[in-house]
């Protein structure tokens, strides 16, 4: 039923200028819509509701993330604009912190200011 159907993607926020800043000017995405209750963002062709919450617990694992050519140019391009790149036990990450799949993609998470984990992901 779903599945000519667009997905919209979510994360939350408690600050949204923060959290407007962040997605617009560093991860260079159009905002489209400043709601009541959440700021919305054209990532290519896919709507993101940064949704404003009052209290929010971040989840340890990946909430959204993107496919990119090119991981390592991504990463730097990322990590000057200020972007830190986690670093997680028991994964063998190289020097810019991408882990390379039993599959051979190429996988690199950051968070935004809120704590949410995002990702990046080259195809092997």
């Amino acid at each position: 039923m779903l599945h000519s159907s667009d997905v919209i993607a979510f994360v939350a926020t408690t600050d949204p200028e923060r959290a407007r800043r962040f997605y617009e000017a560093v991860l260079g995405l159009a905002l489209l819509h400043d709601e009541p209750f959440a700021l919305v963002f054209d990532a290519n062709g896919t709507t993101l509701r940064v949704q404003k919450v009052p209290a929010l617990d971040p989840t340890p694992y990946t909430v959204l993330g993107w496919k990119v050519a090119d991981a390592g140019a991504a990463v730097s391009a990322l990590a000057a604009r200020g972007v830190r790149f986690e670093r997680y036990p028991g994964l063998t990450q190289d020097e810019l912190g991408i882990w390379t799949t039993p599959s051979g993609a190429r996988v690199v998470w950051f968070k935004d200011p809120d704590g949410n984990v995002l990702s990046l992901t080259q195809e092997g």
